[in-house]
């Protein structure tokens, strides 16, 4: 081979390269992107979430504690006692529900997972075929 074709075989190479790497980053940017929708729409269900449990949770309150207070006052406990008693217990109750929720919603359930392997996967293969 001339030193004329190795030239060119070798700046097909480059470019072939260059193109793969291009399209290989466009492609990793629209995993990216859908992997991020997909966070997203992951955590306002989870906001939805938390906002449920925090409309039901209200509105069950108002109700189940006066019920409950009359109950256990009236079965002497004291309406003291009792308000305390049914307090505590709806309390535990709905922060149970809020930290589900915002479980949904934490930072790291946002970070694309799949986008990152993948990206260390491809840079690896990268410096592989540069060697």
């Amino acid at each position: 081979m001339t030193n004329n074709q190795e030239s060119r075989g070798l700046a097909t190479l480059v470019s072939d390269l260059a193109q793969q790497v291009t399209t290989l980053l466009q492609t990793e940017s629209r995993l990216l992107r859908a992997e991020m929708s997909e966070k997203i729409s992951k955590a306002g269900s989870g906001a939805a979430e938390v906002l449920a449990g925090a409309i039901c949770l209200l509105a069950a309150l108002m109700v189940l504690l006066q019920a409950l207070v009359i109950a256990l006052a009236s079965a002497g406990l004291g309406a003291g006692w009792s308000s305390l008693l049914v307090g505590i217990i709806v309390a535990a109750l709905g922060i149970i529900l809020l930290r589900s929720g915002t479980k949904s919603m934490a930072p790291s359930e946002l970070t694309p997972d799949r986008t990152q392997d993948q990206l260390k996967r491809d840079a690896r293969v990268i410096k592989d075929q540069m060697r």
